[in-house]
């Protein structure tokens, strides 16, 4: 009984990777056909590298994904779960395919902004790898190339992705001899970065407030009551353990850090008070 529970848990699983991995797959081969290849501004990872290839030799950009792509997968398997690499060939199977086909047989409208191509190729490139990174795969063979540089100099594989990126730009300004064309490349990379970003953190629009104040229980009170937030007063001492505080911890929207600001003023005019991003959040931040 529980091994056929553990089966089906495991195929829904594996369905909902797959309907993240699919429409993710398919959004990055759409940002590098219609909008980065047609004004040759290159994108991060092994899209950026085949897009090198493809305007060095004209080797197409999907095959020169899968030849990129290839023998990192399979120096994968020594490194990466066997499940993670089957998904992320299904994922570079599909964004390889779909680049050159659209290329090929679909006609999509002529933009002669690079600004808007830098914008929209980037966006769909990052919309496109954060879903297929929430499916469980990978989108390219950069980040075994990262995991396998850092486990052998202790090297950051942010670090490594960094360098990769970069070698992508610069090689895009050498063959096109244009500067403005690698600023572009870099511009593209910083959209999808933080397109990716969101889809994989979630935009959270949510801020964590930290506040030190001689009046934390009224402060809490007050807060509970006119934002309708739930928190915790920690107790604690200052550096030198000669007075005791207390420090009020809540989470509260951006847009209302304004009222909570005048609130804790008009409580306790002395009372320290700290503002900081949540990146990401998994429950309520009304009760917790």
């Amino acid at each position: 009984m529980n091994n056929q529970q553990n089966s089906k848990h495991w195929l829904i699983d594996e369905l909902k990777n797959i309907l993240l991995i699919t429409p993710g797959a398919s959004i990055l081969a759409c940002g590098v056909a219609f909008f980065l290849l047609p004004a040759k501004i290159a994108t991060g990872g092994t899209p950026g590298m085949a897009m090198v290839v493809h305007f060095l030799t004209s080797i197409p950009t999907g095959i020169a994904m899968l030849m990129i792509n290839t023998p990192l997968l399979l120096i994968a398997f020594k490194f990466i779960d066997f499940k993670f690499v089957l998904r992320s060939v299904y994922s570079i199977l599909i964004s390889s395919l779909l680049v050159d086909l659209l290329k090929v047989h679909f006609s999509f409208p002529e933009i002669d902004s690079t600004l808007l191509s830098t914008i929209y190729g980037g966006t769909c490139v990052g919309a496109g790898v954060g879903l297929v990174l929430r499916g469980n795969a990978s989108a390219g063979g950069t980040s075994i190339v990262a995991k396998i540089v850092s486990d052998t100099w202790h090297v950051k594989p942010a670090q490594v992705l960094f360098v990769l990126d970069i070698t992508v730009v610069i090689t895009i300004g050498f063959i096109f001899a244009d500067m403005e064309r690698a600023l572009w490349s870099m511009l593209s990379i910083y959209a999808s970065t933080q397109i990716m970003d969101k889809i994989l953190t979630g935009a959270v629009s949510e801020k964590i407030v930290h506040i030190v104040s001689q009046q934390s229980e009224q402060l809490g009170q007050s807060i509970s009551e006119e934002l309708e937030r739930d928190g915790t007063i920690l107790s604690g001492q200052n550096l030198t353990t000669e007075h005791d505080k207390n420090l009020l911890f809540v989470v509260v929207g951006a847009r209302r850090i304004p009222q909570l600001r005048n609130l804790v003023l008009n409580i306790d005019p002395g009372a320290l008070m700290i503002v900081m991003e949540a990146s990401e959040m998994m429950g309520s931040s009304r009760k917790y």
